[in-house]
């Protein structure tokens, strides 16, 4: 585990380092496919070999030639070079195909992370640092060059540098030392210089852009998503949306003016230092040729293989700095990965009770970053088989209390209890298969229906069950219209002839879903928001009679379902202010008589307007 570094910009970045970093992902290589290992070694026996090989073959045909040796002896150099050439170039090309091995275990890498996504706490995909380290790490593992897979690519290439070096080092260290070390040290300065530019580019430039990753997807996905096609056209919104692209678009362009400004300076200083080098040796050659007898084929022989040394040396520096800058980015897929790795999380199932009380003790809640508490010191006993009716303006606090109740959210203060035992001891997994619930914004999946009503895989659907579930929720006749009935696709990602449903045929498909759960407890939090009161009513009393004696929570800023709910929860800013029976609650005459008597009110004189006009 890396230290945690003092990052005043995202509280969940970590420095891992790169040892650590190549250790982890080498581990998730090998486990996906073992046969990356084997390019890796092939990599360090033919890379060097097919470097040096004609070096050295031009030296003994040199030799040959001025000593003017059988042509025999020249023709079986050329052949034994050809062959050895011929192995090593098969074995390469071997070692080249197998570039799906990478994308691959990459993938694997991806998946890890998207299960993390789908998997981890509530709260986190509403922190700002949370969404963003998402985005970089997301960044981290979306192409074959950086990030995951650009680290197992320079694995595999330089375990082949590694030995070149070594081999020019040995030979070299034949013609002089200093001239090695020179080299060395200007391949060295070229890597610092390199490494510092990387540094300084994600640092400054690529880092901040998080947000602009995801202001950009926003943007991309709403100029295309089929929902907002309408709002878009009917309200003009398109030169506005264009110009808001645009605006980000230069925070972009600005990004990648600084960046290549910094690689030239980088690029421009490597060639001088690669002039350097080249004069350097080629002065010590010459010098060499005239004051020490040095041969014209141990000539060539050092001059190329202080060329193919020195550009190695660089090579393997600048895959040092890339290295660098992998880890960076591996950093962030690891930080995304470790966020709430620290917390808690019991494993133990919930015991299978044949009645489940609820129960909240002085719970306190406050949004992460907020100031105000959206909950404030709530104590409320939600009974087996009891039928709650929570109600309030917008904002009151409602949704939270259901968040805190399906443990979306944990209490900051307080506990929650379940049958006595508090809910925090249990795997969320576990505890969350006792909710049916159906909320306000209902979403659905690119699958055929039936999977949308059981939300499990085709093959594990109970197809009499979904039936049977759509007709209570009030599905019949819209299911008779479909082509495939079922087995029709939603939505028209997949197939072209999917069905995109009503905003009230929505409602009442989550409504199948939460009968085909057949959790103990059913909650609705508001997902009759696209029907009239009365409609509402009159679904909530249907649905009433469906879930039996199962517990029911329905959640509502009006009125329609309290009245056959054994009792009422008032909710007004964050605090439960009244609590009882709907009649107990209207002969107080407090501010549930006040919200039913306003809501009746609108509705008797809209009934007569209506008959009226009849």
């Amino acid at each position: 585990m890396g230290k945690k570094k003092e990052d005043s910009k995202n509280k969940f970045h970590k420095d891992y380092g790169p040892i650590s970093n190549l250790v982890n992902i080498a581990k998730g290589m090998v486990a996906y496919d073992k046969m990356t290992s084997v390019t890796i070694l092939l990599s360090a026996i033919c890379t060097p070999i097919c470097a040096y090989l004609w070096t050295f073959m031009a030296k003994f045909v040199i030799d040959v030639v001025t000593r003017k040796d059988e042509v025999k002896k020249l023709f079986f150099i050329i052949c034994i070079t050809f062959v050895i050439q011929l192995i090593f170039t098969v074995m390469q090309s071997y070692m080249w195909a197998q570039w799906w091995r990478y994308i691959g275990a990459r993938h694997e890498f991806i998946i890890k992370k998207n299960r993390k996504f789908m998997t981890m706490p509530y709260e986190y995909l509403e922190d700002k640092d949370a969404m963003d380290c998402y985005q970089k790490a997301g960044n981290s593992c979306n192409s074959n060059n950086n990030g995951i897979e650009g680290m197992m690519h320079l694995m595999e290439k330089s375990a082949g540098d590694i030995f070149v070096v070594l081999v020019g080092l040995c030979i070299m260290g034949t013609l002089s030392v200093p001239v090695m070390a020179g080299m060395a040290l200007l391949a060295f300065i070229n890597f610092l210089i390199k490494n510092r530019t990387n540094r300084i580019c994600k640092a400054k430039i690529w880092d901040p852009l998080a947000t602009w990753w995801r202001k950009d997807y926003y943007l991309s996905s709403t100029f295309s998503d089929f929902a907002s096609a309408k709002d878009i056209r009917m309200y003009g919104l398109k030169d506005y949306l264009i110009r808001k692209y645009k605006e980000i678009s230069e925070e972009r362009l600005e990004a990648a003016r600084k960046n290549e400004l910094w690689w030239w300076i980088c690029g421009f200083l490597g060639h001088v230092l690669w002039a350097l080098a080249s004069m350097g040796l080629y002065a010590w050659l010459i010098y060499s040729v005239i004051n020490r007898s040095l041969t014209i084929g141990n000539f060539s022989l050092y001059l190329g293989s202080a060329s193919t040394f020195f550009n190695y040396t660089k090579q393997l520096f600048d895959k040092v700095t890339d290295l660098l800058a992998r880890s960076r980015e591996v950093d962030d897929y690891r930080s995304f990965m470790d966020i709430g790795a620290g917390d808690k999380e019991s494993g133990l199932k919930v015991p299978k009770y044949s009645e489940y009380e609820f129960k909240f003790e002085n719970v306190w809640f406050k949004y992460p970053g907020a100031e105000q508490y959206a909950i404030k010191d709530l104590s409320i006993t939600i009974k087996p088989g009891e039928k709650l009716a929570v109600v309030g303006l917008n904002g009151a606090g409602k949704s939270t209390f259901i968040k805190l109740l399906l443990r979306l959210y944990e209490p900051t203060k307080g506990r929650i209890l379940l049958n006595g035992k508090d809910v925090s001891l249990y795997s969320r997994s576990e505890y969350y298969k006792l909710f049916s619930p159906v909320f306000q914004d209902v979403w659905m999946f690119a699958f055929p229906l039936k999977a949308n009503v059981s939300m499990r895989a085709v093959k594990d659907t109970d197809e009499d069950k979904v039936r049977r579930c759509l007709s209570d929720a009030g599905m019949d006749d819209a299911v008779k219209e479909l082509a495939n009935g079922i087995d029709t696709e939603v939505l028209k990602v997949v197939d072209d002839d999917g069905v995109d449903f009503s905003g009230g045929e929505k409602q009442k498909i989550a409504l199948a879903r939460a009968l085909y759960k057949n959790g103990p407890v059913v909650v609705l939090d508001e997902p009759t928001a696209a029907l009239d009161a009365l409609a509402e009513a009159e679904l909530y009393e249907n649905f009433d009679k469906l879930i039996q004696n199962r517990t029911a929570i329905y959640i509502s800023h009006r009125l329609s379902s309290t009245r056959f709910c054994d009792h009422v929860a008032m909710f007004v800013d964050g605090e439960l202010k009244e609590y009882g029976t709907h009649d107990s609650l209207i002969n107080a005459g407090g501010a549930y008589s006040e919200m039913f008597s306003v809501q009746a009110a609108y509705y008797v004189e809209e009934g007569s307007v209506m008959e009226n006009a009849g």
